[in-house]
């Protein structure tokens, strides 16, 4: 979809690339929204953890994209993440998100009584 930017009046593909990811308002392009700073949105990040058989997930909220993105380098880094091994924290490299600007804004438990038992 082509709009005007309100800013500059060029027109821009709503849908491509740069915008996506850039972000800003819909009739704001990407140039100006990274001119301007107006890109307000908070970075959310989801993540996984086993419990038992089941898994929980917990969805955080980061001041910036960049405090974010720490966070998530730390967390596969802590976690072996990358080694198959999901929540084996290995070292002293305990995670903090206030260091990174985090608050948990969600969270989901799996049930650990899975099988029904009482």
């Amino acid at each position: 979809m082509i709009k005007v930017c309100v800013h500059c009046d060029h027109e821009f593909d709503v849908y491509s690339k740069r915008k996506v990811s850039i972000g800003g308002k819909i009739n704001e392009c990407a140039d100006c929204v990274e001119e301007l700073g107006t890109e307000t949105a908070p970075a959310l990040v989801g993540l996984t953890s086993g419990d038992g058989k089941q898994s929980m997930v917990t969805i955080m909220r980061f001041d910036s994209q960049n405090g974010a993105d720490a966070y998530l380098r730390a967390w596969r880094a802590s976690t072996g993440y990358w080694k198959g091994k999901n929540c084996q924290m290995r070292g002293t490299n305990m995670l903090s998100m206030d260091a990174s600007g985090g608050k948990k804004v969600g969270e989901h438990g799996g049930n650990p009584n899975h099988k029904g038992n009482r």
